[in-house]
């Protein structure tokens, strides 16, 4: 099983910038797929932002599109999420979510399909 450490969290007023790192350990990081989610009070954990295990493909979620970058370094085995021009709709908390399947040839889009995940890290935009 996998293990998920998120750092980065923070608060910031609306149009700064955090960013989010994953890191990873328990299995070897390269060979799978990784994911950002969020889930703000009485809300259901939704998606952010995914990359493949080769860091080829990558999906956002349309309400960060453009804002949001997700980057990972296989050497060192994290992700991590760039956070540009944040509003307060963007607080939250933040997971990182590591797929398990090997190699995989889609990117997952829903909390569901990922069974490891982080501890999760706080993000608060004030207006």
């Amino acid at each position: 099983q996998v293990q998920l450490v998120e750092s980065g969290g923070g608060l910031v007023q609306a149009g700064g910038s955090l960013r989010l790192s994953c890191a990873a350990s328990g299995r070897t990081f390269s060979k799978y797929a990784m994911a950002w989610f969020r889930q703000a009070p009485g809300k259901e954990r939704e998606f952010v932002a995914a990359i493949s295990w080769s860091g080829g493909s990558i999906y956002y979620a349309d309400s960060v599109k453009g804002r949001f970058t997700i980057s990972r370094d296989n050497a060192k085995n994290t992700v991590s999420l760039q956070m540009n021009t944040l509003k307060p709709e963007d607080t939250a908390v933040y997971y990182c979510a590591a797929d398990d399947w090997l190699y995989g040839t889609r990117l997952r889009l829903t909390s569901a399909e990922y069974r490891d995940w982080g501890q999760g890290t706080q993000v608060t935009v004030s207006s």
